[in-house]
């Protein structure tokens, strides 16, 4: 973060392979009131995929855009996570949501996820989220209907590279059954919160 920034807020990461569940835990966690969370939009520089809205499921940016962000260190973390796809969470969007009095929440890929937590180790809770099966992570992407056979079988080829990261994060919950990983994921982030 920018210096002089008072870093008095929590982050909670949820990091996993594309289509292990993650994003129906967050907008799960997103709807008990309670909790008083705050989801951080990721930048990107891919194209919007079927109903996404800018500033709601990201701040869609043009390569050059994205470029200048990264060279005026506009962000917290970013990565190429396919060639000319860039993702980052721009520093000013955490800034925002602090700014509300808010626990942040990502929903983000595995490397971002470790930069924020070794950025912030104390206010992070990074929660990894792991499929049952690679087979079964194949058959979700199916199901989405949003990419092509090329895209999914590159999303499988980084699952494996990505669970075995999982290790490096705090907790990992296992989405075999959505009930309970919903329910694991809500005492996680209520505990971690109120500590």
């Amino acid at each position: 973060m920018k210096e002089g920034l008072t870093n008095t807020g929590k982050l909670i990461v949820f990091s996993a392979p594309s289509g292990s569940g993650k994003t129906t835990i967050v907008k799960h966690l997103l709807g008990i009131k309670d909790l008083n969370l705050e989801f951080s939009i990721s930048a990107t520089s891919r194209e919007k995929r079927g109903t996404e809205v800018h500033g709601k499921d990201y701040y869609f940016l043009s390569l050059d855009d994205f470029k200048k962000h990264i060279k005026n260190d506009d962000f917290l973390e970013w990565e190429e996570v396919y060639r000319d796809n860039f993702y980052g969470t721009l520093k000013s969007e955490v800034e925002r949501i602090w700014a509300m009095g808010k626990t942040v929440i990502f929903d983000i890929d595995v490397s971002g996820g470790l930069r924020i937590k070794r950025k912030f180790p104390e206010q992070t809770l990074a929660i990894f989220v792991k499929p049952p099966s690679i087979d079964d992570l194949k058959i979700r992407l199916k199901k989405r209907q949003t990419e092509t056979e090329d895209k999914i079988n590159m999303r499988v080829a980084k699952a494996s590279a990505e669970l075995a990261t999982a290790p490096l994060f705090d907790v990992i919950v296992v989405n075999d059954e959505l009930d309970k990983a919903l329910i694991k994921a809500e005492k996680l982030v209520s505990d971690f919160i109120n500590s």
